[in-house]
C-alpha cells in the first residue's frame, strides 16, 4: 500500500466535511441502467398469486407482466429476467416442455419483444422447472442415485435455448451448471444464425441455502423433495473454481457471466472482476430479499437506506449489472432522488 501520509497533515474526515466533496471522491455509483428485475409469469389471464416467502413478489399472467415491464422501461431499468411457472401437466421426466415453441416462455418472450421492443428479455435455460423432478437435468430412472446425467442434458439445454431465441430473447441465461453447455448452446445458435444472441452463463453459481423462497416461487420445490443440487453446483468453500469455471464459460463463447448468490459470494465478484476483467453480474437470490424484508417489516431495518447500501456493494466489488427483486424500488427511489 502507498504511503498516504500522517496526521495531522493529513486528515481523512476534510473530505467527508461536505457533502459536495463527498460525491466528489465517491468510487462507486449505482444506477438503473445496473439493474435487472427477474419476474415469474405463469399462464391464464388477469392472475396475480402473492409468494408468501418473498413479500412484495408476485407471479403474474402475461397481461399483468405487460404493465410489469411497462414501469420497468418508465424507471430505465433495461432489462427483465424470465422465470416461468409451470403447471404439473408440464413436467415430465425428460422436460419436453422446456422447448416447445407454443409453450408459456416463447409465448411471454414474443409479446414482450413486440410491446416494448428496447426492453432487454432474459430467459433462464434450465430443467428444473420442467422436470418432474425438480433437477437442472435429466436422470436415469434406474439410477436410485438420481444422478444428473450431463451429455444427455446438454442436448435439451441446447434445444431450450435455440427455442428462446427464436421467439426473440435477447440474452439466454443458462443457470444449470453442467459441464460444456456454453459450447453446446453457442453451436446451436451459431446453427441457427442467431449469432447475435446473448448468453448469459451462471458461471459460478454455488449449492447454496439462499434459494428456498424462489423454489417456491417457481414451484419446483415439491418435485425437488428432499434432492439436493451438490453434484453439479459449486461447493459454498471454494473460489479457485470459480475461476476455472468463468474461464470455461469464457472460451466457450459466454458475453456476460454470473456469480450467484450475490452478497455472501461478493469475494468471487471481486476476483472475477479483477483477474478475469469480463461483463461480471451477480443475483441478489430470494433469500437474501426474505432476510431483508423480513428485517424491514419487524422494522429492525430502514428499507431504502439498507436496500440502496446492500445494492452499493455489488457495485464496489465490481458487479456490471445486478439481478434483484428490489430493481423497481431501487430504481424509483434514484429517480427521486436525481
Amino acid at each position: 500500500m502507498r504511503p498516504t501520509g500522517i496526521f495531522p497533515a493529513t486528515r481523512m474526515r476534510r473530505m467527508r466535511r461536505d457533502e459536495f466533496s463527498r460525491r466528489l471522491m465517491r468510487e462507486s455509483r449505482l444506477s438503473a441502467d445496473d439493474l435487472i428485475y427477474p419476474v415469474f409469469v405463469l399462464e391464464g389471464n388477469n392472475v396475480t398469486q402473492a409468494v408468501p416467502s418473498m413479500p412484495g413478489v408476485t407471479r403474474v399472467s402475461l397481461d399483468k407482466l405487460l404493465h410489469v415491464a411497462e414501469e420497468a422501461v418508465s424507471l430505465g431499468v433495461p432489462a427483465l429476467a424470465l422465470f416461468p411457472v409451470i403447471e404439473a401437466v408440464g413436467k415430465t421426466d425428460g422436460a419436453e416442455e422446456a422447448w416447445n415453441p407454443d409453450g408459456l416462455v416463447p409465448r411471454v418472450v414474443q409479446a414482450l419483444k413486440a410491446r416494448f421492443p428496447e426492453l432487454g428479455v432474459i430467459t433462464d435455460v434450465a430443467l428444473d422447472p420442467y422436470t418432474s423432478h425438480g433437477q437442472d437435468g435429466l436422470i436415469d430412472p434406474d439410477d436410485p442415485r438420481g444422478y444428473v446425467l450431463n451429455d444427455e442434458t446438454l442436448e435439451a439445454l441446447a434445444k431450450q435455448a435455440l427455442c428462446h431465441a427464436q421467439a426473440g430473447a435477447d440474452v439466454v441465461a443458462p443457470s444449470d451448471m453442467m459441464d460444456g453447455r456454453i459450447a453446446r448452446i453457442r453451436a446451436e445458435l451459431d446453427r441457427d444464425n442467431r449469432i447475435y444472441t446473448r448468453i448469459l452463463a451462471y458461471s459460478a453459481k454455488y449449492a447454496s441455502s439462499f434459494y428456498g423462497p424462489f423454489r417456491d416461487a417457481v414451484g419446483s420445490a415439491g418435485n425437488l423433495g428432499k434432492g439436493n443440487k451438490y453434484t453439479y453446483q459449486m461447493d459454498p468453500a471454494n473460489t479457485d473454481e470459480a475461476i476455472r469455471e468463468v474461464a470455461l464459460d469464457i472460451a466457450e463463447g459466454a458475453d456476460m457471466f454470473m456469480v450467484k448468490p450475490g452478497m455472501p459470494y461478493l469475494d468471487i465478484v471481486r476476483r472475477v472482476k479483477s483477474e478475469l476483467q469480463v461483463p461480471t453480474y451477480a443475483y441478489q437470490v430470494s433469500g437474501e430479499y426474505a432476510m431483508l424484508k423480513a428485517a424491514i417489516a419487524n422494522g429492525w431495518l430502514a428499507e431504502e437506506a439498507c436496500v440502496m447500501e446492500a445494492l452499493l456493494s455489488f457495485k464496489r466489488a465490481g458487479a456490471d449489472g445486478i439481478l434483484t427483486y428490489f430493481a423497481l424500488d431501487a430504481a424509483r427511489w434514484l429517480k427521486d432522488a436525481g
